[in-house]
């Protein structure tokens, strides 16, 4: 299998990356910083013996993305997996206030995704298989009042792939639809989250790479939270915003 993963330096696509290179998988690494991926690239070539490569993605340089796709596919061959794993969880407070916040929330985490995918949906279409994974959140599944910016942009992130799940279904390529709740990550390490709930991303990226090896439509991470989620989701408006649940 050779699989494409944007957004490679997180501690999410780390994880996964480490468990596809133990499994022999040849990998096309890429985020904006590139000594550090090909620094994490260079580590799975050693560790596992398996081919890799490195590149710099920026999810909001728009004009890259096609060049991007094209040296992939020249350097690869083919591909038969992405995952998009970039995002930006920002700061509501700045957010509400300056726009520019909003905008760079915005642009990361849907605008970003749907960029690249004009450019690897053909192709996956055109292949007639093939696999597509993209990181959203459960925070899209309900607007809070501490992380609607971000929750938005993953609630439509969410909508975009349900639709390109029916388009892709009959030309045989998944889209897979992953929602993790709160992950111990550098992005999330400022945040005073509830112990209990707080995953590991080793713990995230295997049920990820289930997911995608099971071509499943969509997944929470851990598990629970498709229970949480329901619960929240359940929740009368009224009632609700009196809650509120920061």
């Amino acid at each position: 299998m050779k699989t494409l993963i944007l957004g490679a330096n997180s501690a999410i696509a780390k994880a996964v990356a480490e468990i596809l290179a133990g499994k022999g998988e040849e990998l096309y690494l890429a985020s904006r910083n590139y000594e550090e991926t090909e620094r994490f690239a260079s580590h799975l070539r050693v560790k596992y013996g398996v081919k890799t490569y490195a590149d710099r993605f920026d999810a909001m340089d728009y004009d890259s993305h096609g060049p991007f796709f094209r040296k992939v596919l020249k350097e690869m061959g083919e591909i038969d997996r992405v995952l998009i794993a970039f995002g930006y969880l920002g700061d509501q407070e700045r957010a509400v206030r300056d726009f520019s916040e909003a905008r760079r929330i915005i642009e990361i985490n849907y605008l970003g995704a749907v960029s690249i995918l004009t450019h690897i949906v053909p192709y996956m279409e055109e292949r007639g298989k093939g696999t597509i994974a993209a990181i959203s959140s459960v925070a899209g599944d309900r607007g809070r009042g501490s992380n609607f910016t971000y929750g938005s942009a993953k609630g439509a992130l969410s909508i975009y792939l349900s639709g390109l799940r029916n388009r892709l279904y009959r030309k045989g390529v998944r889209v897979v639809t992953i929602k993790p709740g709160f992950v111990a990550t550098p992005m999330t390490a400022h945040l005073d989250l509830p112990k209990r709930l707080v995953s590991k991303p080793e713990r995230v990226a295997r049920d990820i790479v289930m997911a995608i090896e099971k071509g499943k439509d969509e997944v929470y991470t851990p598990g629970y939270w498709r229970f949480i989620m329901w619960v929240i989701k359940a929740i009368p408006e009224p009632i609700f915003k009196r809650l509120n649940l920061r």
